[in-house]
């Protein structure tokens, strides 16, 4: 959604080129060798390990629901169960997509997978998402009906957050809640954000640590609230429910013109009205 990279590799990684005016790509199953499923397997089997402990129920029951275990996922067959759980498809691209058309996929129920896996030496750190962040990490709790309905709603609300000088508070709010959001469930805090489940690093600092300040979900801190990109997180944010989140979008309009133009808040500082967690 931050707009192109330039400069990868060729290839898979990063072929703009061989996209479609949406930024679409079709995915050739045919162009992953046996390297690549060898590293999503490695990928996959350590952060599966983590999920009993780490992840919302929402997560691991999503996960199970999709042909995920075995190598690099095919977004037919992904597409086909997640249009009979809630309507949503997958759709192949060639890494981070320009605004508008990252809104524009998100209103229409797809979602933008990045088509192209890090290399084996990058397990740990990758600097732009691949296809394990955004598949393994965002499309289990596609299968989740009220995260599905914010996420559409979320894509509907980019042209107007565009229009109004307000996409800053509006990528802090994907940042905070789709990317490293947290969940209470049966009394402790369970990870569904994509970027805590594709990091075994960040699981465990999102959910166990002491160093990070968790706060409860407030869509007006949230707005406002700057992050790392490049770090841990010194701040997450926690819901009780995915509804929550999905209602938050009715005021989320005013609330945007509100962020735009109120001084950000720094990665992991305090501020009033703040309610730990």
């Amino acid at each position: 959604m931050d707009g192109l990279i330039e400069g990868l590799p060729a290839g898979l990684r990063g072929d703009y080129a061989a996209a479609e005016a949406d930024f679409t790509l079709l995915q050739d199953m045919a162009r992953y060798a046996p390297t690549d499923h060898a590293t999503w397997r490695t990928l996959y089997q350590r952060q599966a390990a983590l999920l009993p402990r780490h992840a919302a129920a929402a997560s691991r029951t999503g996960l199970a629901a999709l042909p995920f275990a075995e190598g690099v996922p095919d977004f037919a067959a992904c597409s086909a169960r997640l249009r009979a759980a809630t309507g949503w498809s997958l759709v192949a691209v060639p890494g981070l997509i320009p605004d508008g058309a990252f809104f524009g996929h998100l209103a229409a129920r797809r979602f933008p997978v990045t088509c192209w896996i890090r290399r084996p030496e990058e397990l740990d750190y990758i600097v732009e998402p691949d296809i394990f962040h955004d598949a393994f990490g965002h499309v289990p709790l596609l299968t989740q009906p009220d995260f599905a309905e914010f996420l559409a709603a979320y894509g509907r609300l980019g042209e107007q957050a565009a229009r109004i000088g307000a996409l800053k508070p509006l990528a802090r709010l994907y940042w905070h809640m789709v990317e490293f959001g947290l969940i209470r469930e049966n009394g402790g805090l369970r990870a569904y954000g994509a970027g805590i489940l594709s990091s075994s690093a960040e699981t465990v600092h999102a959910t166990e640590s002491d160093r990070p300040r968790r706060l409860r979900f407030d869509p007006r801190r949230v707005l406002r609230s700057e992050y790392f990109i490049d770090d841990l997180q010194p701040t997450y944010f926690v819901i009780e429910g995915y509804a929550e989140l999905f209602a938050a979008m009715q005021d989320l309009p005013r609330l945007l013109a509100e962020a735009r133009d109120a001084a950000p808040i720094a990665p992991g500082a305090a501020a009033p009205g703040d309610q730990p967690v």
